[in-house]
């Protein structure tokens, strides 16, 4: 029998470099994701859920204070060039396979990090 597990693909971008792409490189960018899709799919990995999330800017970080409180800041948690734009979550019983799709994904300019759910 097959052992399912789940995989969690962050996809890391400058958001500000992102905004500014002219509309071409933004369809070339969604015919790659179409492209996984499609491989995601005819390779037997199934799609469990997949979204673009909004800016950063529009985050809301809660952080412990340590003194059995949480303090609320708008933004992205850390301050960096990248932020987590979207996110795939995945189920696959083929570990190599599915590493292979996402490689051919990454190929076709997105930065990927894959994570296996504990």
């Amino acid at each position: 029998m097959d052992q399912s597990r789940r995989y969690l693909l962050l996809l890391p971008a400058p958001e500000e470099e992102w905004a500014s792409l002219p509309e071409s490189e933004v369809e070339l960018g969604m015919q790659n994701h179409g492209r996984f899709h499609e491989a995601l799919a005819t390779r037997g990995h199934h799609l469990v859920m997949a979204s673009p999330l909004e800016p950063s800017a529009q985050a809301v970080s809660l952080r412990n204070t340590g003194r059995g409180s949480a303090m609320v800041t708008e933004g992205p948690f850390t301050e960096s060039v990248e932020q987590i734009v979207g996110f795939y979550l995945v189920e696959s019983s083929d570990e190599a396979d599915l590493l292979e799709v996402v490689r051919e994904f990454a190929e076709g300019g997105d930065h990927v990090e894959l994570r296996r759910l504990a």
